[in-house]
């Protein structure tokens, strides 16, 4: 086959596997919001889609991946609206002309954790920087999850402002899970290994013998998360419309209030911020 004509070929293939993609988007008769592990693992969108769907009859299914595989799959036209948790990340993905604007909706903190014992002496450290360099340089134990999350990416931010760069093809102590977080609190657990979590993951995780919270409160550990509507422009499938709505929903009124109210056993998991955007960030249309 000459090479032309192979070229022609895979083209019509990519053609007709986004019109594919595009005729079954067309067909769902619900809203595809692509979003963190710790909202989905939390119970938040148990509290919190029944009452946007009583509301408007829009249903919603939620995808709950990384925020690097969430930001992926709607690049991929496979996603109406992102709730994700790496502003750098994200603001590549507006860059690129895939998102509208990025608004703030609610945030936590990161806390990490580790073995009780502390055998690199965390306890105590003045900031998440010195903690990871005395981690680095005890060589103790550290369980990573690997897979671009905002999780990860807020760990490699911490290891660089610490003067590291572990990579577990290197350094022994470096463990890369690859896996969620509540898998990879389960790794640090039987390893005795410290890791880095976001403060729902860990309220809401129970097996925690052996594992204690080392260090919380620096500033760099806010974990603030975002919405994106997904560039109808550039994927002109997504159901738009309905996106919108669950987004107005989430940041008004209605909707900040019921992730305030969501306190499993009583305690705060999500602190709501919406209209907290800098001003130098202009809305889409």
């Amino acid at each position: 086959m000459r090479a032309t004509e192979f070229a022609w070929r895979r083209a019509l293939g990519a053609l007709l596997a986004l019109l594919a993609l595009a005729a079954q988007a067309a067909d769902r008769s619900y809203l595809l919001l692509q979003s963190t592990t710790s909202t989905q693992a939390s119970g938040l969108f148990d509290a919190l889609l029944p009452r946007f769907t009583a509301a408007t009859g829009i249903e919603v299914h939620v995808i709950a991946v990384g925020t690097g595989q969430a930001l992926a799959n709607c690049r991929a036209g496979n996603g109406d609206l992102a709730l994700v948790h790496a502003p750098d990340a994200e603001a590549r993905f507006i860059a690129d002309g895939e998102g509208l604007a990025r608004e703030p909706l609610m945030y936590n903190d990161f806390v990490l954790v580790g073995p009780v014992k502390d055998p690199a002496g965390v306890r105590g450290a003045p900031d998440a920087a010195e903690a990871f360099r005395r981690i680095a340089v005890h060589g103790a134990l550290f369980a990573s999850r690997g897979d671009l999350s905002g999780t990860h990416v807020r760990e490699q931010a911490l290891w660089k402002a610490a003067g590291h760069s572990p990579d577990p093809a290197l350094q022994r102590w470096y463990r890369d899970t690859g896996s969620g977080m509540l898998s990879t609190l389960n790794v640090a657990r039987e390893l005795g290994a410290y890791t880095l979590t976001d403060s729902a993951s860990w309220a809401t995780y129970t097996d925690r013998q052996g594992l204690a919270e080392l260090l919380s409160g620096d500033p760099a550990l806010r974990n603030q998360y975002s919405l994106i509507l997904v560039d109808p422009r550039r994927h002109p499938h997504v159901h738009a419309v309905e996106a919108r709505r669950l987004q107005d929903w989430l940041l008004g009124t209605e909707g900040q209030a019921a992730i305030a109210a969501f306190r499993p056993q009583g305690r705060q998991l999500f602190i709501p911020n919406a209209n907290t955007r800098p001003p130098t960030e202009q809305s889409a249309p």
